[in-house]
């Protein structure tokens, strides 16, 4: 509602003599570049964005189905989007900007990083975006958000990048790293649709908001992106390692920590081993807390999971637990984590 109330000042009248000073042309050149700059990446990317529908999840096609974005990153269709956009819906259709729409199959998922990879059926020499590198990133840099927020398509916002290196949890409960926070404004149906750069590179897959908050947004980096993607083309899947093990971060007493002659102030508690798993076998039992693994310092459950990459998978790494005060190393061979419908 429209507030027309008058103001005055204590004589009772208004100033009307006061005006706003007028814009120097230095200030009008900033804002045109700027406005250029956004433009710019507007008509560049803007036509590489999808919408993203999923179908429903019942048997026969019935029922409610979802909304999202995605961005074509191949002139063969490849389309990254994320996860939960996807979820469990093997029917997918894209839009593009100028209402075309296509089928589209899912090649993979990956919840632990939020990202999912599909491609565009029979589509080719579609509009296309490339992603760009992550790390070259700065705070304070300009970027822009392109999806369908709301339903409401082909909507662009424009922010800056507000931090880097953050970690959010995934709905599978692993923590992202290297997560991009924005004040690019974000709302439901942006998520899987490109933060792209000034140059026109895309630096992150929009992924998740704050409820409540003004301005803090996140994305994945294209890192990450560029890494799952590679997985799912070659695998199908992202490979992790695996021990077989649940827990939670917990301090280390320091009396411990004294007599260990270690450092850690916290570290991960194995909660339950899986029977016959790795950790089983290595001879973990619940109640060890894990400080370190192959020559990582382990403060916490989340460092624990990120040290288990495809990197560890088959090899024989030392593990250095606590039991009851005393410092063990013990000798442990991950294994390639299972993944669903593998």
């Amino acid at each position: 509602m429209l507030d027309f109330t008058q103001y005055s000042d204590s004589a009772g009248s208004l100033d009307v003599d006061a005006a706003p000073a007028a814009t120097s042309d230095s200030d009008q050149s900033l804002l045109d570049a700027y406005s250029n700059a956004v433009i710019g990446v507007t008509e560049r990317v803007g036509p590489a964005v999808v919408r993203v529908e999923t179908g429903a999840h019942t048997p026969g096609g019935r029922g409610p189905g979802g909304l999202g974005s995605g961005i074509v990153i191949s002139p063969d269709g490849l389309v990254l989007t994320n996860s939960h956009v996807v979820g469990s819906s093997r029917q997918i259709r894209l839009r593009d900007i100028e209402g075309v729409v296509t089928d589209a199959r899912v090649l993979g998922v990956d919840p632990d990083t939020d990202l999912a990879l599909l491609r565009a059926d029979g589509a080719r020499d579609l509009h296309y975006a490339s992603l760009g590198n992550s790390r070259h990133l700065r705070h304070g840099q300009l970027v822009v958000a392109i999806g369908n927020p709301l339903g409401f398509e082909s909507t662009v916002t424009a922010g800056v990048v507000s931090a880097l290196g953050r970690s959010i949890r995934s709905v599978s409960g692993r923590t992202i790293e290297d997560v991009i926070q924005t004040d690019a404004a974000l709302n439901p149906g942006n998520s899987g649709g490109p933060l792209v750069s000034s140059a026109g590179e895309v630096i992150g897959i929009n992924t998740a908001i704050i409820s409540g908050a003004q301005g803090i947004c996140f994305a994945v980096a294209s890192n990450t992106a560029q890494f799952v993607l590679s997985e799912i083309i070659r695998h199908g899947y992202v490979r992790r390692a695996y021990i077989g093990v649940s827990g939670q971060t917990a301090p280390v007493p320091r009396r411990h920590a004294v007599i260990a002659g270690v450092d850690n102030k916290m570290g991960a508690l194995l909660a339950q081993i899986e029977p016959n798993g790795p950790a089983s076998r290595a001879g973990l039992l619940p109640g060890d807390v894990v400080i370190g693994l192959d020559g990582v310092a382990i403060n916490g459950v989340d460092d624990l999971i990120r040290v288990l990459d495809r990197d560890r998978i088959g090899r024989t790494l030392k593990m250095d637990v606590l039991r009851l005060g005393r410092l063990r190393e013990i000798d442990i061979h991950p294994v390639e984590r299972k993944t669903a419908g593998k």
